[in-house]
């Protein structure tokens, strides 16, 4: 294939206005995706992973991104799909993304043309779920997907009303939900609604009027729906209303649904909620290596539809255009992270050769000046290997891969595969820099006593340019228990041979560090702890700290709620005033004067972006 025919494979949007459809010979699309995102063709967007896949299986996909919600205007131009509507609140919960931890709203939105936050509706898949029922009577079913509705698919507690929500379609009036990143679920969703379709035109129905409806979903992993009958055979939580009156019965609940995310272990789950059920059915299967490679590779265009940029450039591209995702999940456990529940707590890796495909493609493109923005994943250096315990019985349920004691011995860290690649994209012809900008697991790094050191090395010797973000987040033990983080002495001996790295290199390359105020547990005596360690031990002055929020899927929202240890099942303290969380980061991010280090100002007032 010549260099113009690959230009060519990348310039074809799916269609988001009816001229496009036109062009395109449709007189009606299969299946018409909802998000709260501008419409922009790359794979780190799950819509644009979501319609080229089903693209390639033959169905006839549009997008309509950012609808307008006052009028019919947006979501009429495409008409109403032939088997169902895909609805997402966006690559980012919609309420993260417009309100801050002390609820104040966001200006700004990285997703959004021209950069205002002023087209991403709160409780996005509410209202754009609303604005199709409105417009569309008895409509083809309602599908829900994105991280948005995946952490709401059960009784969950909401931050910003502060109270306990019933799972999201019962809210919604939606139909389905496609859980996880759930490729394979929409896949055979998909094909199933489509035959489904079939039959119900002969008969002069709505999908939803077969009699055997429910039937056809009972047996699709990785997805929820709403029945008039239990399932006797799956884990049975408590009722919604047992979860409101009896705390204790919440974190129950939550036991179970985080125990029952891995395709492999998981049952399914089964919730009443009024005089009904919502059921989850188990996690349908990861991606392997095969199919991971084939995703990243269908044609995405990498740039903003047209239609949207006519308002503005979007600022997210500036991050994920030139950048490569190697691979997906993580077994970190934060407590205060959700994807581990929306991802998944087992790694699955692209192919070097699909990377460093990827990486040569991007040359065909007139903008790329050979910078490689990003090469990891939720966490960089988890690419490449697993434990071989999980990927023959499943997660744990009993025990965590890493907490805030240790490294779990049947977990065996292995950088050498990611040094081999991350070599391979670095010194292919026109890539200047290939940075490593997502996290790193910085205890998880000597105990790989092989290639541990060497792969460090890499990273300060060729990955990294003038810093290096790590995320500590607290120093204080019995808030890093409560948070599922590593002791800082790990930090401590993390920076040493960080230090060392660069004064061997000739390099002045510096840590920033992500640190959390106000997560439960931490109280101000905390927080100066944080600060007499960051001043003293790391020999630099915080600059920003972010304020915890309660996100839901994750344990630290369900101490947040109940103030209550989940393990322990012991009271522990929560900061809820908006202003004492306030303090508690002005603690940790005040000028320290008079400091006399060694260090450079630089290194000295080294922070954190929030």
């Amino acid at each position: 294939m010549n260099k113009k025919m690959n230009i060519k494979k990348h310039d074809k949007f799916l269609p988001t206005t009816k001229a496009e459809m036109d062009a395109l010979g449709w007189d009606q699309c299969d299946v018409i995706l909802i998000t709260g995102d501008a419409y922009i063709d790359s794979p780190f967007m799950g819509v644009a992973v979501v319609g080229r896949i089903l693209e390639k299986l033959g169905f006839k996909v549009g997008i309509i991104g950012q609808p307008d919600i006052t009028n019919d205007k947006d979501i009429k131009r495409l008409g109403v799909p032939k088997l169902y509507w895909g609805v997402s609140g966006g690559s980012i919960d919609s309420m993260v993304s417009n309100y801050t931890a002390t609820k104040k709203f966001r200006n700004s939105d990285d997703y959004t043309p021209g950069g205002v936050n002023n087209k991403r509706p709160d409780r996005a898949v509410l209202v754009y779920t609303n604005l199709i029922r409105r417009y569309f009577k008895n409509t083809v079913p309602i599908v829900l997907g994105g991280i948005e509705a995946s952490l709401r698919r059960v009784t969950h507690y909401d931050y910003w009303q502060n109270k306990l929500k019933k799972p999201i379609l019962f809210d919604s009036k939606a139909d389905i939900i496609v859980y996880g990143m759930g490729e394979i679920a929409l896949m055979e969703l998909t094909n199933r609604i489509n035959l489904m379709q079939k039959v119900a035109s002969k008969k002069g129905l709505q999908v939803q009027q077969l009699e055997d409806y429910e039937k056809h979903l009972e047996t699709i992993r990785g997805i929820c729906y709403i029945s008039k009958n239990p399932r006797e055979e799956f884990h049975q939580l408590p009722t919604f209303d047992e979860c409101i009156k009896d705390k204790e019965k919440y974190i129950d609940l939550f036991d179970l649904f985080y125990d029952n995310n891995d395709p492999i272990a998981a049952n399914g789950l089964c919730q009443k909620v009024d005089t009904r059920y919502a059921i989850q059915n188990a996690p349908c299967d990861y991606l392997n290596e095969q199919e991971m490679d084939g995703v990243s590779s269908l044609p995405f265009t990498r740039e903003l539809h047209p239609y949207y940029a006519k308002d503005g450039k979007v600022k997210c591209l500036e991050t994920i255009k030139f950048s490569i995702m190697t691979h997906q999940g993580c077994w970190g456990e934060c407590n205060f992270c959700a994807i581990g529940v929306h991802q998944g707590r087992t790694i699955r890796t692209r192919s070097e050769d699909n990377i460093v495909k990827e990486a040569m493609e991007f040359q065909e493109y007139k903008d790329f000046k050979g910078i490689i923005s990003d090469l990891g994943g939720p966490t960089a250096n988890m690419y490449g290997y697993e434990c071989d315990k999980k990927l023959k019985l499943g997660t744990c349920d009993y025990q965590r891969c890493v907490d805030s004691k240790h490294l779990c011995g049947a977990m065996k860290p292995d950088h050498s595969r990611i040094i081999a690649m991350n070599k391979r994209v670095r010194e292919l012809p026109g890539i200047r820099k290939a940075f490593v900008a997502s996290g790193i697991r910085y205890d998880i790094i000597t105990p790989d006593k092989k290639h541990g050191y060497d792969y460090l090395k890499s990273l300060v010797n060729h990955h990294i340019s003038g810093q290096m973000k790590v995320a500590p987040e607290h120093t204080v033990q019995h808030v890093l228990d409560l948070m599922g983080k590593p002791g800082k002495q790990t930090l401590v001996d993390f920076k040493k041979l960080y230090d060392r790295l660069n004064k061997e290199s000739g390099k002045q390359q510096f840590l920033t560090y992500y640190l959390i105020a106000a997560h439960p547990g931490c109280t101000d005596k905390d927080m100066h702890e944080l600060k007499r360690f960051t001043t003293h031990e790391l020999k630099m002055n915080p600059e920003q700290a972010q304020v915890f929020i309660p996100t839901p899927g994750t344990y630290s929202a369900v101490m947040y709620y109940t103030e209550i240890d989940p393990v322990t099942r012991k009271k522990i303290f929560v900061e809820k005033d908006t202003k004492r969380k306030e303090k508690q980061k002005s603690i940790v991010v005040e000028k320290t004067c008079g400091y006399k280090g060694k260090k450079s100002k630089k290194q000295y007032s080294a922070g954190m972006q929030g």
